[in-house]
């Protein structure tokens, strides 16, 4: 716990979310000028769910497998898209 701190301490800001590795799903949604709502209607989840897994909470691994297939990814990129999965 004290090595999170010390590391999120030493971050800037406005580029803790890509050190962490978080905002990969908005970052590729993006890049396909895929809407929240779009991705959602195509992952069978809320956008709401979408709007959280973009800000970097936890979802269940049924929920990633949905969206990663949503993105027109193989399950076997599962890594790039959720680093640290």
């Amino acid at each position: 716990m004290v090595q999170i701190q010390e590391f999120l301490h030493r971050c800037k800001p406005d580029n803790l979310e890509d050190k962490l590795g978080r905002n990969i799903v908005k970052k590729i949604r993006e890049e396909l000028l895929m809407s929240k709502a779009e991705l959602a209607r195509k992952a069978g989840v809320s956008p709401l769910t979408i709007d959280r897994i973009e800000k970097g909470m936890n979802c269940r691994m049924e929920t990633k497998r949905k969206i990663i297939l949503a993105l027109g990814y193989n399950l076997s990129d599962k890594v790039k898209i959720f680093p640290g999965s």
